[in-house]
């Protein structure tokens, strides 16, 4: 389910127009890494939660910005398997 989720993001973030090139589970979301800005998250999370059916608070976003992509796809898959 991980390596799902994390396909997904890759792909939602280059249909957002971001170079995803060199992106690993080391990238950060946020500054010096992907650098998404808080719209970009919230398009991002948007995306993830309609796709996977998970939410996040909106206290949870300012978080969302400080996670690895590998955190951040291994959150989302932690909350997929909750739901089962």
């Amino acid at each position: 389910m991980r390596e799902e989720v994390r396909e997904f993001v890759i792909a939602q973030l280059q249909d957002m127009n971001y170079d995803v090139e060199g992106i690993d589970d080391d990238t950060t979301l946020g500054p010096a890494g992907v650098d998404l800005e808080s719209l970009a998250l919230a398009d991002l999370s948007i995306r993830v939660e309609d796709k996977f059916g998970v939410r996040f608070s909106d206290e949870e976003s300012e978080q969302l910005a400080l996670m690895t992509v590998g955190e951040f796809t291994t959150e989302v898959a932690g909350r997929v398997a909750q739901q089962v």
